[in-house]
């Protein structure tokens, strides 16, 4: 399991608290859920500016994207099984899905992120500015690599030679949503939750939370609203981070 000690999480070999079989099952239904979709749409959902099934697919696979990466955040905190490799292999799986990303990278990157939340020491925050763009900007930087564009160029080009799927559908069904799905997790599990200003309400490691509401908080973004209940126990799967809300 882990331990919270001044907001630092550390590995200890002992059974998780979770029902190992509901963290993969959980996972496993994200993931098919994301590819089911994404086919489905590829290859029988019309592109049209007129067609507001459109939107609403548009809509729905980017919330799978952000499933996609919750889940790989699980993994990171070893919420998914109580065995390393089953979490290891769903992270590297989930988190090269979403983007093309590395998750030996995002790990090292998150394990600072609790160590040291909303810091200069932070890999997810930006000390010189609170502006929503140039946050999002630097957030780019410090994340995007050059290998992860040659994968999702590598993604697309694969996409495209399905037959049924155009560059069109490929921009529409997957990109986008790639795009949008990335916009939802910072919007609301990086900068809404840790910019400034920090007040004693958000607690030792500078994290606010959305007011009680469940329906908004899974469809804002997986619980993951509800972030100081996260950096207080982030044991807790997000799919049981609700029951932490007082």
């Amino acid at each position: 399991m882990y331990i919270c000690g001044a907001g630092i999480p550390v590995h200890i070999k002992t059974r998780t608290n979770q029902p190992a079989t509901m963290g993969i099952f959980v996972a496993l239904l994200i993931i098919l859920l994301w590819g089911v979709h994404l086919a489905y749409t590829l290859l029988h959902v019309q592109v049209s500016l007129t067609n507001p099934w459109m939107y609403l697919h548009i809509l729905f696979q980017a919330y799978l994207f952000t499933g996609l990466f919750i889940t790989a955040h699980d993994a990171m905190h070893g919420n998914i099984s109580s065995k390393k490799q089953v979490n290891t292999f769903i992270g590297y799986l989930a988190s090269f899905l979403f983007a093309g990303m590395y998750y030996k990278r995002l790990l090292k990157n998150h394990k600072l992120h609790h160590i040291h939340s909303a810091t200069e020491q932070d890999p997810d925050f930006y000390v010189r500015s609170q502006n929503y763009f140039r946050w999002l900007g630097i957030f780019f930087w410090r994340y995007v690599t050059l290998i992860q564009l040659v994968v999702m160029a590598v993604f697309f080009n694969v996409l495209i030679r399905i037959p049924g799927v155009t560059e069109v559908s490929a921009l529409t069904y997957w990109a986008i949503p790639a795009v949008l799905g990335t916009l939802q997790l910072f919007t609301v599990g990086i900068y809404w939750v840790h910019r400034l200003p920090h007040t004693k309400q958000m607690g030792p490691h500078r994290a606010r939370t959305q007011h009680k509401h469940h329906p908004w908080a899974m469809l804002s973004c997986y619980f993951f609203g509800y972030h100081r209940e996260h950096h207080d126990n982030p044991r807790i799967p997000w799919w049981n981070l609700y029951k932490q809300k007082g």
